[in-house]
């Protein structure tokens, strides 16, 4: 088993069962999608079992939607904690996000408002949460691609509150503050010097589709090299200030082989060996015009969550 303060790991995926085992990849640890492992039997288990013999395992989780109108899922909670009592994960992740409502899931990470109404709605349900798994939520920022007129918080400072009063625990995802930049034109640089970073237990970095007039967060592509660039950027802040946050690369279509992964996730071992040295040239913050107007006027902007 390798060491349980992991620095660089890679989400498990089945393409590469066979290769992990095989060969051993110099790794800290794997992310599994809770989803995929709720079953207490079958080939992706007896996978599982034997891989985290091996490493550590943190889980991260698609379908808790948190920012939903409705209760919490006691029967998806009850197969979580199920989960966590079996893999004995590191920590416990999930999204700043609803799938869904009045019954139905849209299978999809849809994005809240920022609201003092919302935020007091989702502090109780992390509180809920945390009673019951009996440890930190680990929160991701979300990619949004509009955002709700009713909003009276920055998405920033929405975090910042729901971290201060529940002391949940965040999942800092990189390519989701630059898709949010570029489609909302603020910038990802301004957004990343205000995260806790006290509370940071985790760096996501993937990579996204352009689509000239905005970015969809799709994890088919590698990190991009503004995303690269912000990454770095962060790593040498925070190296200065003497914390050490474990990165892991997602990647969840046109999944290559797994020694692709293993080069590309090399250069986020480089640019963490070299920040302390590092200058603040060549960093990119959003600079993009957003493809859409301030205020939203389709009937998207006026759902609830």
């Amino acid at each position: 088993m390798r060491a349980t303060q992991p620095q660089f790991g890679l989400g498990l995926r089945p393409n590469h069962y066979h290769a992990i085992l095989e060969s051993q990849p110099d790794l800290d640890f794997f992310e599994i999608i809770s989803e995929n492992y709720l079953l207490a039997g079958g080939k992706p288990m007896a996978m599982l079992d034997q891989i985290r013999a091996d490493y550590p395992i943190v889980m991260h989780g698609v379908s808790l939607s948190i920012g939903a109108p409705a209760p919490l899922d006691d029967a998806y909670l009850t197969a979580l904690e199920t989960l966590i009592e079996r893999v004995e994960p590191l920590w416990v992740s999930d999204h700043l996000c609803w799938t869904g409502a009045h019954g139905h899931n849209l299978h999809d990470l849809l994005p809240l408002p920022y609201t003092e109404d919302s935020l007091t709605h989702i502090v109780s349900k992390v509180q809920q949460v945390q009673d019951r798994l009996k440890r930190p939520l680990v929160l991701e920022n979300p990619s949004t691609y509009f955002e709700f007129a009713c909003n009276t918080l920055s998405e920033i400072d929405f975090i910042r509150t729901l971290q201060q009063r529940t002391g949940c625990e965040l999942l800092l995802d990189i390519n989701n503050v630059y898709v949010s930049s570029v489609n909302h034109g603020w910038s990802a640089w301004d957004y990343l010097q205000q995260v806790p970073v006290q509370a940071i237990r985790q760096i996501h970095l993937a990579g996204y589709t352009d689509h000239g007039d905005h970015l969809i967060d799709t994890h088919d592509h590698p990190v991009s090299a503004p995303v690269w660039a912000l990454y770095a950027r962060c790593v040498s802040a925070w190296q200065a200030a003497g914390k050490s946050i474990p990165t892991l690369l997602e990647r969840d279509d046109a999944i290559p082989p797994l020694p692709d992964l293993l080069n590309e996730l090399a250069q986020a071992r480089a640019i963490t060996q070299t920040a302390g040295a590092a200058a603040d040239t060549g960093v990119v913050s959003a600079s993009r015009q957003p493809p859409y107007a301030a205020n939203i006027t389709s009937s998207a902007q006026t759902q609830t969550a």
